[in-house]
């Protein structure tokens, strides 16, 4: 059986019956994990919080209000 003859079986199924194969596909999908999904490490949602921080060092000895002057008067060169 090819992809082709499923896709002409499932055009003959009403509408409720696409929705439920679907269904059965998604959760087939989801009980076996699939290579792809076991070769990549579960990801959870990232904050820009983690930033907080990152590149303190960088910044340490400059002083805030002089930086800013001199990137202003760049502006006007």
């Amino acid at each position: 059986m090819t992809i082709q003859d499923v896709i002409r079986g499932a055009k003959a199924l009403s509408a409720s019956e696409r929705r439920e194969l679907i269904k059965i596909l998604v959760d087939t999908l989801t009980d076996e994990g699939g290579d792809d999904q076991k070769s990549q490490p579960e990801r959870r949602p990232r904050s820009l919080l983690e930033l907080a921080g990152l590149g303190a060092e960088m910044w340490r000895d400059v002083d805030a209000q002089e930086y800013v002057n001199r990137l202003r008067s760049e502006w006007d060169e």
